[in-house]
């Protein structure tokens, strides 16, 4: 009995069977039956999409910088704050300083890199079920945010004995599981916004520019708004995404603040993720 593998779509490369293949078999009983060949799971592709985002040089260093930055914000805690500050809340807030920025620019690279390294014919043709490639790609980017904050907690306890030895002190654990719970949800939240501006934009360039702006541009000019104008500083927290998410940062969330953010997120997060997710799945991939 002989197996032939037939796809509709382009040839797949050498030693892989597209998601969308069906297999004819010839030459026994039930000769010329077809049946779909098994789909790729999505743990695979899953596991693929983590290798890519380390594979280019930009990934690569991007992944670095998150222990590099981690070590260098807990030497400068270190060796200039003063004993009464050498506590594991100041060594997470060092850390995490860095990681607001890089981890959107890992979320954003996740998904432009299809466009800018012209990979995503190749993607889209091995795997033409292209919800499955971004579904793939947003847990990827879910499990490498979760992954650094882990990596940043274990820097911040290993900065927190080492400065209290020096300084001779005892260490001061002032961050409770639920604070750091916290910190870890504002943080992937960062980093799938960078995600969707991705999706939204499909160019790194543009898209780190538009993170820059909705982040650090749009914001002060949020709150100059609300400074002088008594209706929009009632109407802020329902439509800052960024003021939204301070409070996940300070450790307290009140139910209000968690609607504020559910709001925010809605309007600045869930709505255009929604939009790029029908863009992707129906443009055409050149």
């Amino acid at each position: 009995m002989s197996t032939v593998i037939t796809s509709p779509g382009p040839a797949p490369s050498s030693g892989s069977v597209p998601d969308h293949a069906t297999v004819r078999t010839s030459g026994g009983p039930g000769s010329g039956r077809r049946r779909p060949a098994s789909r790729i799971p999505l743990q695979r592709i899953v596991n693929v999409e983590l290798r890519k985002m380390f594979d280019t040089r930009s990934g690569f260093w991007l992944m670095a910088s998150i222990v590099i930055t981690s070590l260098i914000a807990t030497a400068a805690i270190i060796v200039f704050a003063p004993d009464d500050q050498l506590t594991f809340d100041s060594f997470a807030a060092a850390i995490g300083a860095p990681m607001t920025v890089i981890l959107p620019m890992i979320g954003i690279l996740a998904v432009t890199s299809e466009w800018s390294q012209r990979s995503g014919l190749t993607t889209f043709t091995l795997v033409p079920h292209r919800g499955r490639v971004l579904g793939a790609k947003f847990l990827a980017a879910t499990l490498v945010g979760v992954a650094s904050m882990v990596v940043a907690l274990v820097v911040g306890v290993l900065g927190t004995l080492v400065g209290s030895a020096i300084a001779g002190i005892d260490p001061v654990w002032d961050v409770t599981a639920a604070h750091f719970a916290l910190i870890v949800l504002g943080s992937v939240l960062g980093m799938l916004f960078g995600f969707m501006l991705g999706l939204l934009i499909r160019s790194s360039a543009g898209a780190i520019v538009i993170y820059f702006v909705l982040t650090l541009v749009l914001p002060p000019l949020l709150g100059l708004l609300a400074a002088y104008q008594k209706w929009f500083a009632d109407l802020r927290p329902w439509v800052d995404y960024t003021d939204a998410q301070g409070p996940l940062f300070n450790g307290t969330v009140s139910s209000q603040q968690w609607a504020h953010l559910g709001v925010a997120g809605a309007l600045w997060f869930l709505l255009p993720l929604a939009i790029g997710l029908l863009v992707v799945r129906r443009a055409e991939v050149k």
